[in-house]
């Protein structure tokens, strides 16, 4: 066997190496993603939701953002601090908040097609208030598609078993999140991805378990049964830390494109798990217009970047 074929059958034994740790993380971000919303829906039936949320990110955000001061990664600057207190306060109290509150009352696969418009949201901040994308019809039209959708999901018919005022908490949680994943790009913060989620989530975590004091949801200190115990050690670890952790490491080797198709693929899942796991109603309706939603975050994330314009080309240059 000469150098050349024992160069090729590495190359090829690397790869696909490379290839099933690119499967297991996608797998990660599909499926143990998806499958939070059912997770919540089981924790916060029987634990209260400000306290289950905060003890989630807490505990997530202590480990993650220890690993990476472990690793070595320079903790914030007080500027990064200030920043990352905001962008906490908007896309994990006020959006977990909401959405932990909200899943005592609406199924788990429904808050999962609502959860699915934020990327329409964050696009409609990008295109419209910031300014910080240029306007194009695709977009328009995708942001449209994806809340008229919304809209007909949440219309009064007797099919529909939930209210409408906790899904609307969800989107405005998730108007809050796109908010904060906008203020984000802006601002100061630390250059590791991983250290900025962690100390967001410990930040955001001791607020939601200061909100739970204020509410009373510690007095008397809440009796955490096994079946909810279990759904929120699977936030921590599934969810956040393995969930993240793969997000992040496919961010560093794949377009954000391809690794942002969790966000129509995350809702199949949680849509399944509600069915089949949970027997949630599902409905043609439902069905439907989950799938115009998830159509238009397909647009959305599909959009080709635009040209730059001669004056940027030549700043660049």
């Amino acid at each position: 066997m000469n150098i050349l074929t024992v160069t090729g059958t590495l190359s090829r034994t690397r790869w696909s190496r490379l290839d099933v740790r690119v499967l297991l993380a996608f797998a990660a971000i599909y499926f143990l993603w998806g499958a939070t919303f059912l997770a919540i829906r089981i924790a916060v039936l029987e634990i209260p939701p400000f306290f289950t949320a905060g003890v989630r990110f807490l505990t997530a955000g202590v480990a993650l953002y220890g690993f990476m001061r472990g690793a070595g990664e320079p903790g914030p600057s007080a500027a990064q601090w200030r920043s990352l207190t905001i962008t906490a306060l908007c896309m994990f109290v006020a959006t977990y908040g909401a959405l932990f509150w909200a899943e005592q009352y609406v199924p788990s696969g429904i808050t999962s097609v609502i959860e699915a418009t934020l990327p329409l949201i964050t696009i409609a901040f990008e295109v419209f208030l910031f300014r910080q994308q240029p306007f194009r019809w695709r977009m328009l039209i995708a942001v449209v598609i994806g809340f008229l959708a919304v809209a007909w999901l949440l219309m009064k018919d007797g099919e529909r078993s939930f209210g409408v005022l906790p899904c609307l908490a969800i989107l405005a949680g998730g108007i809050a999140w796109s908010l904060g994943a906008v203020l984000t790009r802006s601002m100061p913060r630390p250059t590791s991805p991983a250290l900025t989620a962690g100390a967001q989530m410990m930040l955001g975590g001791a607020v939601l378990l200061a909100l739970a004091q204020a509410r009373g949801e510690l007095q008397p200190f809440p009796h955490i049964a096994l079946r909810a115990g279990l759904a929120l050690l699977y936030l921590i670890v599934g969810g956040s830390l393995l969930g993240f952790t793969a997000y992040v490491w496919l961010l560093a080797r794949m377009s954000a494109t391809k690794v942002a198709s969790h966000a129509y693929v995350n809702p199949l899942v949680a849509l399944a798990l509600g069915y089949f796991v949970a027997g949630e109603q599902l409905t043609v309706r439902t069905i439907m217009a989950s799938a115009f939603v998830l159509a238009s975050v397909f647009l959305i994330l599909t959009t080709p970047p635009a040209a730059p314009t001669p004056a940027s080309e030549k700043a660049v240059s």
